[in-house]
């Protein structure tokens, strides 16, 4: 790869952002696809390999696994909660099975039925409640949610902007997102969705400064409720370091005028995202590199990872990004000092850093650190197994199920013969 392409492409982006002309759509739109891309975790400035089919035959792939990819399709009871700023925040709830370990008191071998003693309330059970990241959705726990389904109570939502959710009211009027604002959201959801009972909250990128947040914002529903917690490819602050594996010239280039394009491609938003369809083949090339390591995933899941990522509109892109560098919850990590943790992450995360978990980790010592191999940012979708199983640890760990009775789900890389 060329150490001038991402520098290339940035100074491209932002004379494409006042285009005019015939041409100045498609321009527009090339700019969009490489910073979107790179705000999503799919970072401009890669060299996109040849590809030797054409380009309808390659649209034609793209509508076929849209069509017979499962990945997505699970639905639980809707529930919508509503944000201190009125956004309606879309929730979905998956309930433990009658007779499952979760749904017992005690522990009783499975099966055996639930008796209630005569005036005596039976607890609230205990809620494992997800939060996605950046530019994603709920669905991203595909397989998590698969595996888990009906064994645990779980909670899916869609973050403000994001998914099935309203459009943040806040910045629809011109207000900054930040990560407490996040925070905030997730407390709403908490006390629609599960206002009594044990918690354990996982978090996946942005997701896992979401629960940050929540912690720092709100410390006696965390020492009061949360039984475990998960942070998943995520980061308690200094993100404005990142390289997002360019070389130096390139970082400082993106660093340099990446704020000012987004926020003019974000004003251009209807031109913008005309370009990201006309130059799907790159935004897909970009998807693949910045959210995976392996190889050879999955082509249905490396679509489906496509799909959630350029559902999020560029100026939802534009909105959040500045929240990122400004993101320091360091000091919020010791509210989970007295609970079982998880932190995983994958070893070529270009986008939160394994070295990040790391430092969350120093902060936690008692807690479980994972660095999955061959894995990059996306990393429940492309070893959904590794994930799944520390997941399911981590529930037997804090008590929240007696035995880890979990379905699995391997890599998502093509195995050899397949």
């Amino acid at each position: 790869m060329s150490e001038r392409v991402p520098e290339a492409v940035v100074a491209a982006a932002a004379d494409a952002v006042n285009a005019t002309g015939p041409g100045g759509w498609r321009r527009a739109g090339i700019a969009g696809a490489a910073i979107g891309v790179l705000a999503a975790g799919a970072a401009a400035g890669v060299a996109v390999e040849r590809l030797t089919v054409g380009r309808g035959m390659r649209k034609k792939a793209r509508l076929a696994l849209d069509a017979t990819g499962p990945y997505g399709s699970l639905r639980g009871t809707p529930g919508r909660a509503v944000a201190d700023d009125g956004t309606e925040l879309y929730y979905e709830v998956d309930e433990a099975e009658a007779g499952t370990p979760a749904d017992q008191e005690g522990s009783g071998a499975p099966g055996t039925r639930r008796r209630r003693l005569f005036g005596r309330k039976s607890p609230a059970p205990v809620t494992v409640v997800f939060s996605h990241g950046y530019c994603l959705g709920q669905d991203s726990w595909h397989f998590q949610r698969d595996a888990l389904r009906g064994l645990v109570r779980a909670v899916y939502w869609d973050q403000r902007s994001h998914g099935r959710s309203e459009r943040g009211r806040s910045q629809a009027e011109g207000a900054p997102v930040g990560i407490d604002l996040l925070g905030r959201d997730l407390k709403a959801v908490i006390d629609a969705a599960a206002p009594e009972g044990p918690l354990v909250l996982v978090g996946h990128s942005m997701g896992g400064m979401t629960v940050m947040a929540l912690a720092d914002q709100f410390p006696a529903l965390v020492r009061d409720r949360v039984a475990a917690v998960a942070l998943i490819g995520t980061s308690s602050g200094r993100l404005a370091e990142v390289s997002f594996g360019l070389p130096v010239a390139g970082v400082n280039a993106v660093r340099r005028v990446l704020p000012g394009v987004l926020r003019a491609l974000g004003s251009q938003a209807e031109l913008v995202e005309k370009g990201r369809r006309a130059t799907a083949d790159l935004f897909a090339g970009l998807i693949k590199r910045y959210s995976f390591s392996s190889r050879d995933v999955d082509p249905a899941v490396a679509r489906f990872a496509e799909r959630l990522i350029e559902s999020t509109p560029i100026d939802v892109v534009a909105e959040f990004y500045p929240a990122f560098t400004e993101h320091d919850k360091s000091g919020a990590l010791p509210a989970f000092r007295d609970v079982p943790v998880l932190i995983l992450a994958g070893d070529k995360d270009l986008v939160t850093p394994s070295s990040h978990s790391e430092a969350i980790a120093d902060a936690l010592p008692d807690a479980e650190l994972v660095i999955v191999p061959d894995a990059g940012h996306l990393v429940m979708l492309e070893h959904p197994q590794t994930v799944t199983g520390r997941l399911a640890d981590l529930l037997v760990r804090s008590g929240t199920v007696p035995a880890a009775n979990v379905g699995g789900h391997g890599s998502t890389a093509q195995q050899p013969g397949r």
